[in-house]
């Protein structure tokens, strides 16, 4: 017998095939996701067109193009679902300063640089998004969860640019107040760019961060 054990006399057994996730069970999982995503970005539009008083469930269907059960169906309900905006808003963000801080030269106050002037340029100065987070920061005082968001995200920011300012040299005793400092110049900045662009450019507010770096960092090194 072709192929057969020569102790037993038997065929070897075939080896077993595991067979492949049909396309459409891959398609299926998928939709679900690609579903949730839709609807924070229909979220995000309408906050940045309507503010917090304007974003409703109906609303927010509407510019998905979906029905209103379909938003209950993911979310259970208007404020689950503008807390998992500001959770994506604020991932997005976080994803271009870390971009930003990665495309930079290795040298320390490069990569800080690069972290704060980052803000200063697409995807984070538009007015689009401005229009977002101040719909955000309207629900601080009202919605618990916003408020720990946003201080939770805050503190994510500061730790960052304190990691940063450690690598240039800044001391231990002054890293708090020297984070605290360089975030309120950055929103500072950002918020004029984006509410009037016309008064300086994205070119001029990084000059003016990089010129504060200087006397953050203990150098007067300008541009």
């Amino acid at each position: 017998m072709q192929g057969a054990d020569a102790r037993t006399g038997r065929s070897p057994r075939p080896p077993q095939v595991r067979e492949a996730a049909p396309r459409g069970a891959t398609r299926r999982r998928a939709e679900p996701d690609a579903r949730r995503q839709s609807l924070i970005e229909a979220t995000m539009r309408v906050l940045a067109r309507a503010g917090a008083n304007g974003a409703s469930v109906r609303a927010i269907a509407q510019e998905a193009g979906v029905s209103p059960g379909l938003v209950g169906h993911y979310f259970t309900g208007i404020d689950a679902l503008i807390a998992e905006t500001y959770t994506h808003v604020d991932a997005m963000v976080t994803r271009a300063l870390d971009a930003a801080v990665a495309a930079a030269p290795p040298q320390p106050r490069a990569r800080l640089e690069a972290f704060v002037t980052a803000s200063f340029t697409a995807p984070i100065a538009q007015p689009a998004l401005l229009a977002t987070w101040i719909a955000f920061w309207s629900l601080v005082t009202s919605q618990p969860q916003i408020a720990r968001q946003h201080d939770d995200q805050y503190a994510g920011y500061r730790a960052r640019l304190e990691h940063l300012l450690r690598e240039t040299g800044v001391a231990e005793a002054d890293l708090r107040h020297a984070a605290i400092a360089v975030t309120a110049l950055v929103d500072g900045l950002w918020l004029e760019l984006c509410l009037s662009p016309q008064c300086f450019s994205g070119e001029e507010a990084g000059a003016i961060a990089r010129r504060f770096l200087g006397t953050v960092c203990g150098d007067t090194v300008g541009e």
